[in-house]
């Protein structure tokens, strides 16, 4: 059986270059515009380390994918993955979490946009009683206007998409890097990043930075890498394309995001430290004079540096480039539940194309999704820890379905061969779960709280068309509440947050012995999932299903 499982009637436009620049304008999205702030507040000039740290994580799941996606080109290969290898009932538990994460991804994206646009449209968005931005009405149309716009682009085809996209991610590129170069040159003080008085490098020890990985935005930042994974299936030269994508645009990325944040550690005037680096927000407030570091804390920057014209391209930018971000993961999200669709563990209706090879059903159920996203977002950073929780969720099964799908299919060709696959496997399975577990009790319980959910849709989809769908594989899939049950035990008894947030978690934990646990817990899963997996012929099975 060879790699030309792919996927019938979805076409294949992007090239090697689009599918980097689709990773890439992904990835550069709201996070450079909110993450810089985010990161220092949380872990002050080790901050830079938190952005390493977050990019070896990613990179490490990301070559997991590069094997799959080069072996199985599909689309939606994050869900198919698991459904291959372990079958219907964890394919369906991580399409679900992949697609509530894809599908708020774009609304954040939007939020994002106009929460620097109401610097210059006010009626946009408001304060609520806790100081969170919220859409006013006349913002939250506005946002249902991108959202459809967005979805026009899809209907249309994939073709426009990627040419759209483009012109977009040069744009972004060109709009970061003036960023640094100027706030290198306006102002850039090395003090700042040892002076005592603001607790020096780590000013939050440890548990700072990694808390940081989740929580600021830093993960969140690079989680576009799997656009070369979602659209193997419409790329013309996945063998070549899909590894160029995940690891290329996740260290183009990174190089940008350190510099950028050495670029506004540097930049910061004295009196925004005045505070201590967790109250540079609000000491921009003292500095400006008024509430732009919360709708735009680049932009403040600039604007405090005399930077006028760099304040105006930034609040140019921060439409544009989530915008283009939202656009691509409204792409991802209709390609997620058309492959839960393929699965045939929702309905068969998700998985119908027009005659451009849009999954049009899919793209109507995004732009549904996204306005329901819209409603209760209380601003750009209090969703993130959620949606890096979600995502990564669903991305620590790719390492499982890797070495499963090494014993079950060993004579499939595999243009991209991982090697050390066992350990480099391993290594990922645990950075996805500590980064779930640095996201903090709080972002767990609720992430638990939307899986068990989903298995209600579950329920009711079996109850209705369950004598139309194959069997769940619920034998094979029983690691996945093992897996799920044990992050939420070991973040309850975990100290992340700080126990002083009160979060509602015990702290029994420390940082050293929560790692310690999570190693071994994760070698446990992995060991239980490999041992569970589908049989052989049923895993060959599933695959040529897929492919009818």
């Amino acid at each position: 059986m060879q790699a030309s499982q792919n996927d019938q009637n979805l076409l294949r436009e992007i090239g090697h270059i689009g599918l980097l620049f689709t990773a890439v304008g992904s990835i550069i999205g709201s996070g450079w515009l909110f993450g810089a702030l985010n990161a220092a507040q949380a872990a002050g000039p080790a901050s830079i380390i938190a952005w390493a740290i977050g990019a070896i994580l990613i990179i490490l799941i990301g070559l997991c994918y590069a094997e799959l996606g080069t072996m199985l080109p599909v689309s939606g290969g994050v869900v198919r993955f698991p459904h291959f290898a372990f079958g219907s009932f964890a394919s369906y538990t991580l399409g679900w979490i992949t697609w509530l994460a894809a599908a708020s991804v774009t609304s954040i994206e939007v939020v994002a946009a106009l929460q620097y646009a109401n610097n210059y449209l006010p009626w946009l968005q408001k304060l609520d009683a806790g100081g969170s931005p919220v859409l006013t009405l006349p913002g939250f149309v506005v946002a249902i206007c991108m959202l459809a716009l967005f979805s026009l682009v899809n209907v249309v085809g994939i073709g426009l998409f990627a040419k759209l996209n483009n012109v977009l991610v040069w744009w972004k590129l060109i709009v970061v890097v003036i960023v640094v170069i100027a706030f290198f040159a306006a102002a850039f003080s090395p003090a700042h990043f040892f002076q005592t008085v603001e607790g020096g490098f780590l000013p939050n020890g440890w548990s700072g930075v990694f808390s940081s990985v989740a929580g600021a935005g830093i993960i969140f930042s690079y989680l576009g890498f799997r656009q070369g994974v979602e659209l193997a299936g419409e790329t013309k030269n996945p063998q070549r394309s899909v590894p160029f994508a995940i690891i290329g645009s996740v260290v183009i990325t990174f190089l940008i995001y350190v510099a950028l944040q050495i670029a506004f550690i540097g930049a910061l005037p004295p009196e925004a430290l005045a505070n201590g680096w967790a109250h540079i927000g609000e000491s921009f407030q003292g500095v400006h004079g008024d509430v732009a570091a919360t709708f735009g804390p680049l932009a403040a920057l600039a604007g405090i540096l005399g930077l006028s014209w760099l304040a105006i391209l930034l609040y140019i930018d921060a439409f544009i480039s989530p915008a283009d971000t939202g656009l691509i993961f409204a792409t991802v999200t209709a390609r997620i539940s058309y492959a839960m669709g393929k699965n045939t563990n929702a309905p068969a209706s998700l998985a119908k194309v027009n005659r451009r090879g849009v999954p049009w059903v899919s793209v109507i159920l995004t732009f549904v999704a996204g306005t329901v996203f819209l409603l209760p977002f209380p601003g750009w950073q209090k969703l993130v820890g959620f949606v890096t929780s979600a995502t990564v969720l669903s991305f620590g099964s790719g390492p499982l379905a890797l070495l499963a799908m090494r014993k079950q299919l060993p004579d499939l060709k595999r243009p991209f061969r991982l090697p050390y696959a066992t350990f480099i496997s391993y290594l990922a399975f645990l950075s996805a779960n500590l980064i779930v577990y640095w996201s903090g009790w709080d972002t767990v319980w609720k992430l638990m709280l939307a899986t068990s959910l989903g298995y209600g849709v579950l329920i009711w989809h079996e109850w209705f068309y369950g004598d139309k769908t194959p069997s769940l594989d619920l034998k094979h899939g029983s690691w996945v509440i093992a897996w799920l049950a044990g992050l939420t035990l070991i973040s309850y008894f975990g100290s992340y947050p700080d126990i002083s947030a009160e979060a509602g978690n015990i702290g029994l934990l420390n940082g050293i012995t929560s790692t310690a646990v999570m190693a071994v817990f994760s070698a446990a899963i992995l060991w239980m999932a490999i041992c569970h997996r589908l049989p052989d012929e049923q895993a060959r099975s599933h695959l040529s299903a897929s492919q009818s």
